[in-house]
């Protein structure tokens, strides 16, 4: 049983929990009018991406550093306006909180708002 004091990545389950939440996030994500066009138009193999990004939530979380990605360089061409971060937020939170207990979820949710932070200003356009 986990405790309080372990990482996030150990207390939601591990990386086949984490796997199976973003399983779930992405496949609503596929589904919105207004995100799910730009991700169907660039990820061509959604397993592989879907272990990428494990890769980088699990890292977050407290896991193994496994991620090599350039996160901010692979979304810089995409044109993305706040309300593109808006509806993504929407969708982890609303995901979160269906997939993890209320600490967890809001850690979650945490991290993710910790991004958008970091990359809407560098990576939205006018």
């Amino acid at each position: 049983m986990a405790s309080a004091d372990d990482p996030l990545l150990r207390r939601i389950g591990g990386r086949p929990k984490l796997e199976l939440f973003l399983n779930n996030f992405y496949a609503s994500v596929r589904e919105d009018p207004l995100i799910g066009p730009i991700f169907n138009e660039i990820i061509e193999d959604w397993p592989s991406h879907i272990q990428k990004i494990a890769g980088f939530w699990s890292l977050q979380m407290g896991g193994p550093a496994e991620y090599r990605g350039g996160l901010m360089a692979r979304h810089f061409p995409l044109s993305l306006k706040a309300e593109h971060f808006d509806a993504w937020l929407g969708l982890w939170t609303k995901s979160s909180l269906a997939r993890f207990d209320p600490p967890e979820a809001d850690e979650v949710i945490q991290l993710a708002q910790v991004f958008r932070q970091r990359m809407e200003p560098a990576l939205t356009k006018s």
